[in-house]
């Protein structure tokens, strides 16, 4: 992971438990606070699955296009070597 996707994950991590505590002493129902803070931490949950499965394309994309240079790589030095047996 880069430190763009942990400062965002230490973000979202930071809010979630900031808004676990503001509801946690807030002057409500206990079960009013637990249904908040259970919708506050599918919220969290969700929004880590979206940030995963973005930075999982973005590897997936990367990871593409390393093979493709490799191939092309391979592909130019195939053709060098074909190039040079065919002079000897």
């Amino acid at each position: 992971m880069n430190n763009n996707s942990k400062t965002v994950i230490a973000l979202l991590a930071g809010l979630a438990a900031g808004a676990a505590l503001g509801m946690l002493f807030a002057p409500e129902k206990g079960s009013d606070t637990r249904d908040k803070l259970s919708d506050s931490l599918k919220n969290l949950g969700d929004s880590i699955k979206e940030r995963a499965a973005s930075e999982i394309d973005n590897l997936t994309d990367f990871k593409e296009k390393v093979v493709s240079n490799i191939k092309s790589k391979i592909k130019q030095a195939e053709n060098e070597y074909t190039q040079e047996t065919d002079h000897v």
